[in-house]
């Protein structure tokens, strides 16, 4: 064992140093998995599986690493298999249902959109967090089918509380990296504004500034066309994904999203007060809206409003409801 941890960080310390590919230099990050003959498998395939699943594991913790393979890793494997399983098929089972979290003009109070947020009951288990299924369905590459289902149901439940007389609120629906890099995507979104009768004015889309920036020369192609739809872009977790601000001057955007850590932090962290001022007087010179997620405090509140943030989403005006509750509560 100490002789292939020695093996380990050698191979790990040779990718410290960038790759040249024409002119550019790459830096990669590498995860080792390892098992060990005989005490984790008897065959060449078997030791390769759970190696796979110990390399899958220390990715899962950041990358740059490796881990060994113990019994433990297996079993949450498999769990997570089973899970993954039941997800494919909750779209037909009726299991997953939309949530809608108002968002709020700071100044007049009013609700002004909501964000359309997707939850999973599992039949056995219960409510399934979106933090455990979501990163399975990302992996998996069933995020692209669910993502088109969210866009679809939220996009016929405002239509039908425009058609009951509450035409002056907007849906946003989140859009995974995997979604976003589709080929069809645009032409799937208008197929689905088509099919429901939704005006684009009243559809938000978010992408996270992560996204934006894998490529954002292609970021911003799609980013106009859908302006020029007339939909409107938000970039949600701003402040985590370190963009040029360059680049952000050339996104087609209306609103940035401050992230919920920073929200949070604002009571206790200077640090985080100073992100949030800024991101609100730069939104405010470039001629964009912003919302800060994650309000939960009159603290955070106050503090919010005195820095001229214009939108607020999170627990201290209300959580996610099912649409029959946001109705009662918010579309009297």
């Amino acid at each position: 064992v100490q002789d292939v941890i020695k093996i380990a960080n050698r191979i790990l310390h040779s990718f410290e140093e960038p790759f040249l590919l024409e002119g550019y230099e790459l830096y990669v990050n590498a995860s080792l998995g390892i098992s060990i003959y005989p005490l984790d498998g008897n065959d060449a395939e078997d030791l390769m599986k759970k190696a796979n699943v110990s390399m899958h594991w220390g990715k899962e913790k950041g990358g740059s690493t490796y881990k060994f393979y113990t019994a433990a890793m297996d079993k949450r494997a498999s769990a997570e298999l089973v899970l993954e399983n039941d997800l494919f098929k909750a779209i037909e089972k009726n299991e997953l249902y939309l949530c809608y979290q108002p968002q709020i003009d700071i100044f007049s109070k009013n609700m002004i959109g909501a964000e359309a947020l997707v939850r999973w009951k599992h039949p056995k288990l219960g409510e399934i967090p979106p933090s455990k299924f979501i990163p399975l369905a990302e992996r998996s590459g069933f995020i692209i089918r669910l993502g088109e289902w969210v866009l679809r149901k939220a996009c016929e439940q405002l239509k039908r509380w425009h058609q009951n007389g509450f035409s002056g609120i907007k849906v946003a629906v989140n859009l995974s990296t995997l979604q976003f890099r589709q080929k069809n995507l645009v032409n799937m979104v208008m197929e689905i504004l088509k099919e429901t009768g939704l005006k684009p004015v009243h559809l938000e889309m978010e992408i996270t500034e992560s996204s934006a920036m894998q490529d954002p020369d292609f970021t911003i192609a799609i980013l106009k066309k859908f302006t020029e739809m007339g939909i409107e872009i938000a970039i949600d977790d701003f402040g985590t994904g370190y963009s040029s601000l360059a680049y952000l001057k050339r996104f087609p955007l209306q609103k940035l999203k401050i992230d919920r850590s920073f929200i949070q932090d604002l009571n206790h962290k200077e640090e985080s007060q100073a992100i949030v001022s800024a991101i609100i007087a730069m939104s405010r010179n470039l001629g964009l809206k912003v919302l800060a997620e994650g309000v939960e405090t009159k603290q955070q509140f106050d503090y919010l409003k005195q820095q001229g943030c214009e939108q607020i989403q999170g627990y201290f005006f209300s959580p996610p409801l099912w649409a029959e509750k946001f109705e009662q509560i918010f579309l009297k």
